[in-house]
């Protein structure tokens, strides 16, 4: 018998943070209709990272296949984007760093294949 592959990795860096307080929300989906918020997707990786630390940190991918990332720079650590009059409060970003016009970007512009270990670098963008 062998062993199975383990699921590929997705080694993610994150600049551009204007401070180190709170934590980064991530969330990587393979559902279009559940990004950038994968709250409605149970198949979805959440996870928090320390902003300290996000300057590189691995999530792993559940699979090989397509997927989009979105990050949150939740400086205020209450696990959600703060907005202020439809825009928001705190930082953001996703994957391919596709350009931000009125609200967030299309899961085809910020999506990614991954068929092994794969790497994506993330500009956080602020609006306030």
């Amino acid at each position: 018998m062998t062993a199975s592959a383990a699921p590929p990795t997705v080694e993610i860096s994150v600049t551009g943070l204007r401070n180190m307080k709170g934590q980064i929300l991530v969330c990587l989906t393979t559902n279009p209709k559940a990004f950038p918020d994968c709250s409605k997707d149970k198949g979805s990786v959440r996870m928090a990272v320390k902003a300290a630390n996000a300057g590189d940190f691995t999530i792993a991918a559940p699979a090989t296949g397509t997927f989009a990332i979105a990050v949150v720079h939740d400086e205020n650590s209450n696990n959600k984007m703060d907005v202020a009059i439809f825009l928001p409060k705190e930082g953001f970003g996703f994957s391919r760093n596709p350009t931000i016009t009125v609200g967030p970007p299309s899961f085809k512009s910020a999506s990614f294949v991954v068929t092994g270990d794969t790497h994506q670098a993330i500009r956080m963008k602020y609006m306030l």
